[in-house]
């Protein structure tokens, strides 16, 4: 009887996590984003149902009708502003990905480690650099080197 061999190396764990990132990355990109959170397409539907469905003989007052507005405006605002800050984020990422570029690193593989000289970089929210010919996450860097 041949026995099945189930445990995978560092650098097999490694590549398949690259290549799951890389997947979730694509679907995330070009699906859409499942949210349980309220945004403001969901405030402006309820304040047109709202408006629409009021009793003509009570209708809103202008204190309430003005203070939702307030808050949609505030809710777009604020949308815009997180927007700002990942678009930053990723900048800044990237950033840190293209600095390291030429500079020997030290990668870690869980149960070992690589090192090896930053030939190239990605950008994006989750920038990665290739060393020895292969894609690295930035959080697997240990240590970088000055040459």
């Amino acid at each position: 009887m041949e026995l099945l061999n189930t445990q995978m190396s560092a650098s097999e764990k490694l590549s398949v996590d690259n290549a799951v990132n890389n997947f979730n990355k694509t679907i995330v990109q070009n699906g859409r984003k499942t949210s349980s959170e309220l945004g403001k397409d969901d405030f402006l539907k309820l304040l047109i149902t709202q408006l629409s469905n009021q009793d003509p003989t009570s209708p809103m007052e202008d204190t309430q009708f003005i203070s939702q507005m307030a808050q949609f405006s505030s809710l777009e605002q604020m949308t815009n502003m997180s927007s700002s800050f990942e678009k930053m984020a990723s900048f800044i990422n990237s950033s840190e990905a293209a600095s390291t570029l030429g500079k020997t690193v030290e990668v870690d593989l869980g149960d070992t480690s690589t090192k090896g000289i930053v030939e190239g970089a990605t950008r994006g929210a989750d920038p990665q650099i290739l060393v020895n010919g292969m894609y690295y996450s930035m959080d697997k860097i240990k240590a970088i080197y000055a040459n």
